[in-house]
């Protein structure tokens, strides 16, 4: 594995919600916790610290945070970012160079560049798109789900979507309208007819909307990219949007990705195309989530 894959994959796993559903193996990821010699926690961090506590995650303390997995990563050189020691002070705020914007309730988050003497790194290409299609099997999201996904995810690289064929049938049309709730306003990702609903229940922890592959997929409420790509079994070419500190919206099963990690998105803003990878036809597989839990989208979403 390259080192820019080190480093992204992790990235990778650290934004997405937890719980997102379907079954199978887990592998354990846990915090290094060194129990052959006692560990002497600091009482308190420094400001624009955090302490390690038995449990954390890295990807867990960068949501607390309103961070990025990566972004913890690079701010304190971790070589292995899947491995924490508890007692460990870690930076949660930048080191110098780059000014944050906490995401509001009501809009996306802005990050800029502040002026320095210091050269800027090199951008690093993203690895090469890997193809995907039906895989067997469904694996549930978890901690321990993304470590195992780390071998086998890909990025992908935002393409224009498809042309409309004259011959098929145009797309449904997105219901107008807005739906306030919790300080942000929702709005239907697609146009097409639900054909799966939200269960308690059952694996299913969202909508399923039916289309035609090509069709929009817009941003339900505007925020920030914090995943896009093929890592989770079961879900195809995905795309995952915080909101605020409370919500995340989940895409699923789309044709062609046309955002990026870090990008800022408004509400109604195209992010892909419908499309049917690692589902048996063409829909969008659409979920909300608070504080990691699933809630019923059509509690959120207009009437239409």
């Amino acid at each position: 594995m390259t080192e820019s894959n080190r480093i992204l994959m992790p990235l990778l796993l650290g934004a997405v919600l937890a719980g997102l559903s379907a079954c199978s193996t887990r592998v354990a990821a846990p915090v290094d916790d060194r129990t052959s010699a006692p560990v002497t926690v600091p009482a308190e961090a420094n400001p624009g610290h955090y302490i390690v506590k038995q449990g954390d995650t890295l990807h867990r303390i960068a949501q607390e945070h309103g961070v990025t997995f990566r972004e913890l990563a690079e701010w304190n050189q971790l070589d292995d970012p899947n491995r924490l020691e508890v007692g460990r002070e870690i930076r949660v705020v930048p080191p110098g160079g780059v000014t944050v914007t906490p995401i509001p309730n009501d809009g996306p988050v802005e990050v800029s560049p502040v002026a320095t003497d210091t050269p800027q790194p090199v951008p690093v290409p993203a690895p090469p798109a890997i193809k995907t299609g039906p895989v067997g099997g469904v694996q549930p999201y978890s901690d321990e789900a993304w470590q195992a996904a780390q071998a086998e995810a890909g990025v992908v690289t935002p393409q224009p979507g498809p042309a409309t064929s004259p011959t098929e049938p145009p797309p449904a049309p997105v219901p107008s309208g807005i739906k306030r709730v919790d300080g942000i306003d929702w709005s239907w990702p697609t146009g097409g007819k639900v054909v799966g609903r939200f269960s308690e229940t059952s694996a299913r922890k969202g909508l399923d909307i039916g289309g035609n592959t090509g069709d929009p997929v817009l941003a339900a409420a505007g925020g920030k990219v914090v995943y896009a790509g093929t890592g989770l079994r079961g879900y195809g070419k995905l795309v995952i949007i915080k909101h605020d500190s409370n919500y995340l919206s989940a895409y699923a099963h789309n044709d062609q990705l046309m955002v990026s990690e870090g990008d800022s998105v408004n509400k109604g803003q195209q992010i892909a195309t419908l499309g049917s990878t690692d589902s048996d036809r063409p829909k969008l597989h659409f979920e909300i989530r608070r504080q990691g839990k699933p809630v019923d989208p059509s509690k959120y979403l207009p009437a239409r």
